[in-house]
Parts: C-alpha cells; sequence; structure tokens
C-alpha cells in the first residue's frame, strides 16, 4: 500500500508533536510537511517548519490540523484551494465558525471532531441515548478536567457531549447551554445545560456527564491515561477521509454509528 503523505499542523504544539510521532510509527503515513504559524530555525525528525502556504501543503494528501481558529481558517482556505482533505482536531469555535467549516466542506472532504478518542464518540453516542431515555424529568450537567495550559474552557469535548445531550432532547444546543464555570468544587445542574471545567496539573482529560431527577444520579465518564489515543484517532481518521468525496464528517461517521 503506497503511504499517505500527510502534513502536521501546530507541529509544535502538544498534540502536533505526538501526532508526529505517532504517524513516524503508523506504516500508513509518510510525514513530509510540518507547519507552525511562526518560523522555526530547527528541524523535526528531518523536516524543516514552514508557514502554512500553498507550497508547503501541495504534495500532501491530508492534512492534520490542531491549532486555533485562526489558523484552522487559514489551513482550509489553501487546502480548499489546492482540494486537500484536512481532519481538524482544533476546538474553540463560535457558532457562525462552525457554520463557515460547513461551507468548506461543500468543496473538500473535512473530519472534524472535538475529540478524536474512539471511547468519548463512543460516549457521545450513549450520552444521545441516555438524553433521549431519560426526557425533561432529568436535569444535567457536564464535568470536564485538563491540565493547567489548556487555554480554552469548556473543552471542545464538553461542548460536544453538550451536543449529545442535546441531540438527545431534539433541542438547539445553543438555545440551552447554561452556566459555564472555571475550577469549582461544586456546580449545580440546570434546566439547561451547565458546565464545570478543572484546569490542574498534567490532566490528560477526564470527562463525566450527569443526569439527574433529584431521586437517582446517572454517570458516564471517561478518563484518558495516554496522550497517543489521540494522535492514533486522528491517523485513523485521516486514513478513513481518503476515500471520502468532500462532505462533513464525524468520528460517528468513522465508527459507523446510526
Amino acid at each position: 500500500m503506497k503511504k499517505i503523505n500527510l502534513a502536521v499542523t501546530g507541529c509544535q504544539g502538544r498534540m502536533g508533536r505526538q501526532i508526529i510521532q505517532s504517524a513516524s510509527m503508523n506504516k500508513n503515513f509518510k510525514v513530509i510537511t510540518l507547519t507552525e504559524n511562526r518560523k522555526i530555525n530547527k528541524k523535526i525528525k528531518g523536516i524543516r517548519p514552514s508557514l502554512n502556504t500553498e507550497e508547503a501543503f501541495e504534495k500532501v494528501n491530508v492534512i492534520i490540523d490542531f491549532t486555533i481558529p485562526k489558523c484552522t481558517f487559514e489551513i482550509l482556505k489553501i487546502a480548499t484551494k489546492l482540494k486537500k482533505r484536512v481532519v481538524i482536531g482544533t476546538t474553540g469555535f463560535s457558532k457562525e465558525e462552525e457554520m463557515k467549516i460547513k461551507n468548506y466542506s461543500k468543496k473538500i472532504p473535512i473530519l472534524k471532531a472535538g475529540n478524536m478518542s474512539l471511547g468519548i464518540n463512543l460516549l457521545m453516542y450513549l450520552t444521545e441515548i441516555a438524553s433521549k431515555s431519560l426526557g425533561n424529568k432529568f436535569l444535567c450537567k457536564v464535568f470536564e478536567a485538563h491540565h493547567k495550559l489548556k487555554k480554552d474552557h469548556p473543552s471542545g469535548t464538553a461542548l460536544m457531549l453538550g451536543q449529545g445531550i442535546a441531540i438527545g432532547k431534539k433541542r438547539n444546543f445553543y438555545r440551552i447551554i447554561g452556566n459555564k464555570y472555571l475550577n469549582k468544587k461544586n456546580f449545580p445542574y440546570g434546566k439547561k445545560i451547565n458546565f464545570n471545567s478543572v484546569r490542574k496539573g498534567k490532566i490528560i482529560g477526564e470527562h463525566e456527564v450527569l443526569f439527574s431527577s433529584g431521586k437517582e444520579i446517572i454517570k458516564l465518564n471517561h478518563e484518558a491515561f495516554d496522550r497517543t489515543l489521540y494522535s492514533e484517532g486522528a491517523l485513523t481518521a485521516a486514513k478513513w477521509l481518503m476515500n471520502k468525496n468532500a462532505g462533513f464528517y464525524s468520528m460517528r461517521d468513522l465508527m459507523n454509528f446510526k
């Protein structure tokens, strides 16, 4: 099988470095392009990082993007012109930016996920089922914890789980977002979805969805112990995307959840 030529953006970030490491051990991929939003003078795995340009992405098959929203749109603009596939793991997009990404997907294949873990995506699926089954008599909330250097909150994964709750209730997610707390020991349930984010230490990722009727509590949770589960999930997504036409995809599509 011919190797997939891969570009990794945000190559000096936590996820960028992990994807490079995982790809170097995966027989299906060859990393040929690394980019950052600033000039880097040193080589990484024999490759000198460049800025996001047409020349940088010209010979790649798939771009894996873990950066910031501003950079993601810079990359999507180039990828659309060059007809390149893009896997987006970047988080922190606004509602309007989410729609803008979907517009780009009319021209190129895009797989976007707030979390590339297969386990987390299963958790979202179970969240949808629980939300639908329990109905409006149960109030809900979402808890997440990450390392102290993570800037955005709630995490993209927490918001993804919130969307799972909304899907189950057949509600517009943006209309039922409740309060967003940071580093609270306790936070309330609500008719809307309340979120609490904790930032401390070197936590890789903890997520929990809770439903309460006042008489009982149902908890669905996931804890990550190894960051490679995210990079390996991103590579699985990149390989899967190779056979897809233009469109907007998620890990749910990859895992064939109905």
